[in-house]
């Protein structure tokens, strides 16, 4: 199951879950996609539990993508403890998921839509929210996540180029003439 190696602090407050995912909205490495309807806390068990059905489904072919990672502990007291005497001790880690976060991706040549489509549906019957499946348009690429535009949109055009050009041949010309001592 997942867990952080290690973090700053033990212990984290409840915190809340408020607005949209504005990051982790879009599809950035397969062709398909598990994307939250609604917010919630998913556990590591929940998450592992998605991705052996999936896996089981596609028999291991393709690839997939989780996209969420449970690093906030949830903390719980003993049983039959009185009121009182601190914070209870980390049992489980959840990952906050907001409205719109894309939770799992699968991609490869010998996933279509169908068997996609059925991987997925088994995986939210293991989720405590609702989910919807998200497919790429066909011909459309994922956008790549931390990937820098090509190289092509940072060469100047042809006019820029030759403006460019003219501009270093007056400069040059102006910069050879000395002026004069007085």
């Amino acid at each position: 199951m997942l867990s952080p190696k290690r973090t700053k602090f033990r212990k984290q407050q409840r915190g809340r879950m408020r607005g949209v995912a504005t990051r982790g909205n879009k599809i950035a490495f397969g062709q398909f996609a598990l994307q939250a309807q609604e917010c919630g806390w998913i556990t590591s068990r929940q998450i592992e539990a998605s991705r052996r059905a999936m896996t089981r489904y596609v028999k291991r072919g393709g690839q997939i993508w989780i996209r969420i990672f449970p690093d906030k502990p949830v903390t719980m007291r003993p049983a039959e403890t009185r009121m009182g005497s601190g914070k209870g001790n980390p049992e489980f880690w959840v990952a906050v998921v907001k409205p719109g976060r894309i939770l799992f991706e699968m991609g490869g040549e010998e996933i279509t839509e169908e068997i996609a489509k059925e991987a997925m549906r088994l995986a939210q019957y293991k989720l405590p929210i609702k989910t919807k499946f998200l497919a790429l348009a066909e011909g459309e690429k994922p956008t790549q996540v931390g990937k820098a535009p090509p190289k092509s949109s940072f060469l100047p055009s042809d006019e820029t180029e030759t403006a460019a050009a003219q501009a270093g041949t007056e400069a040059s010309s102006a910069s050879s003439v000395t002026p004069l001592e007085s």
